[in-house]
């Protein structure tokens, strides 16, 4: 104890006496001083003592892949409401190009002593990328929860929206226009709800050309790479993966004077902000986001007061918005 004191108060520059207030939760220390105390301890590796946890165990990591796609910022809004209401705080963790790494972000959020952590899309999502970071957190019995994919033998509980469904519903609406050509703009390869999407697209159209599908990477400029190369080979009814990437294949239609949707139908999918506001307005389906974040906070708090949570992953049902990009396929 005294050599934990001595090293403390060495660390942040005050006397050994000062430590001892602070970690005894005396008055008389000004809040920096104090701030720099606890800070020290983490650094040092020492465990705070028990009166002094509350502070950091209220913190819970809510880690996004990128603010770009409108989908991140409502699922943080939605998340982030519903731990503030629980008395939790979300620290938002958000990748950039060339930045902080989700690895980074976890080794971060540990040292922070987080009560849990919410991803929100992320390398989970990637079969091929590597999880050891998430492995770490279970390691530590960390309590976690992961939206839109999953990760099988690691146990963590999931939300998702229901690939399948949607694939369903966007596909029985173009064909209901009389779309034959129906093809679909996807992620990468080994992006999981873009696997689930193919796959429900084939059971629903019993037969589907690969050249019909492409993948590409999540942007209105993959969507436009990926749409053209699409409209070349005949495709007149376009399912996307996100909204992001059916705005790219509109663009795509229109540099080579199609005019959508007269000659090219487009859906996307997340029904994020302002897709009522593009030209023509968006039709999509749209992800349960309110219902989802609720859901993923409540089986975080559940694992955080200690209640065993199966390692299930809940399924959302998506609804079908039909707005001014499809109509009736062109004749001949």
């Amino acid at each position: 104890m005294t050599r934990r004191l001595a090293e403390v108060a060495k660390k942040v520059g005050v006397s050994e006496a000062t430590v001892s207030r602070v970690l005894n939760s005396k008055p008389g220390v000004s809040e920096a001083t104090r701030q720099a105390v606890l800070s020290a301890l983490d650094v040092l590796g020492y465990e705070r003592p028990t009166q002094l946890r509350g502070e950091r165990a209220r913190l819970v990591g809510l880690v996004l892949p990128e603010l770009q796609n409108p989908i991140f910022p409502a699922f943080a809004e939605a998340i982030g409401g519903a731990l503030a209401q629980l008395g939790l705080t979300p620290v938002l963790c958000t990748q950039t190009k060339g930045g902080v790494s989700e690895a980074d972000y976890v080794e971060l959020l540990l040292q922070q002593q987080v009560s849990g952590v919410v991803f929100a899309g992320g390398l989970y999502a990637q079969a091929d990328a590597p999880h050891d970071h998430y492995r770490q957190l279970a390691d530590r019995n960390i309590p976690v929860v992961l939206v839109n994919a999953a990760i099988e033998d690691l146990g963590f509980p999931g939300v998702s929206c229901d690939d399948a469904v949607a694939v369903e519903q966007a596909w029985r609406h173009l064909a209901s226009l009389g779309h034959e050509r129906i093809g679909l703009v996807l992620g990468p390869g080994d992006h999981v709800p873009s696997a689930r999407k193919l796959a429900a697209a084939r059971a629903v159209a019993g037969e589907l050309p690969d050249d019909r599908v492409a993948r590409t990477i999540f942007s209105i400029e993959g969507g436009h790479a990926a749409g053209a190369k699409l409209i070349d080979r005949g495709v007149t009814g376009f399912i996307c993966a996100s909204d992001p990437l059916a705005l790219g294949v509109v663009r795509a239609a229109r540099r080579k004077g199609l005019d959508v949707p007269a000659q090219i139908s487009v859906v996307g999918y997340d029904d994020s902000a302002l897709m009522n506001c593009t030209e023509p307005p968006l039709t999509t389906v749209r992800q349960p986001i309110e219902s989802m974040g609720r859901a993923a906070v409540e089986l975080l708090n559940a694992q955080i007061g200690g209640t065993s949570v199966p390692p299930d992953e809940l399924l959302f049902e998506p609804e079908l918005v039909v707005r001014g990009s499809t109509a009736q396929a062109p004749r001949g």
